[in-house]
């Protein structure tokens, strides 16, 4: 079945970069695109970064803007958030997801992404 896992979570102080990974299974990415959302305690889940398989990029978040870079590897079935210049807001639970359909383009919109992985935890911190 489909799968997302994230991984590379943790605790970081402001200022500093931390990666994130997303690995897949169950279907062909080179055939999908893929997102990445957070979600704060009490906020909304909020739209970050896309990457379609053909290595388009969609930036959902302006909030993210030149700190933030998505890519994937497909031979590894894998894609990456790198995250820069943290700050405390950045907070949150980081969630990969799997946007419906074959071969589509990203999509802001959050109902169109059909698998989600259970999220890990990024923390910025003193």
């Amino acid at each position: 079945q489909v799968q997302l896992e994230e991984s590379g979570g943790g605790l970081v102080q402001p200022g500093g970069s931390l990666s994130v990974s997303c690995l897949t299974s169950g279907f062909s990415l080179d055939q999908k695109s893929v997102g990445w959302f957070r979600q704060a305690p009490g906020k909304e889940r909020e739209g970050l970064l896309c990457s379609t398989k053909s290595g388009g990029k969609t930036l959902y978040s302006h909030s993210v803007k030149g700190r933030f870079t998505i890519s994937r590897d497909n031979a590894k079935n894998t894609v990456y958030l790198h995250m820069n210049n943290l700050k405390p807001e950045d907070t949150a639970v980081y969630y990969c997801a799997l946007r419906s359909g074959t071969g589509v383009e990203c999509s802001a919109y959050e109902p169109d992404f059909e698998s989600w992985g259970q999220g890990t935890q990024v923390t910025v911190s003193p």
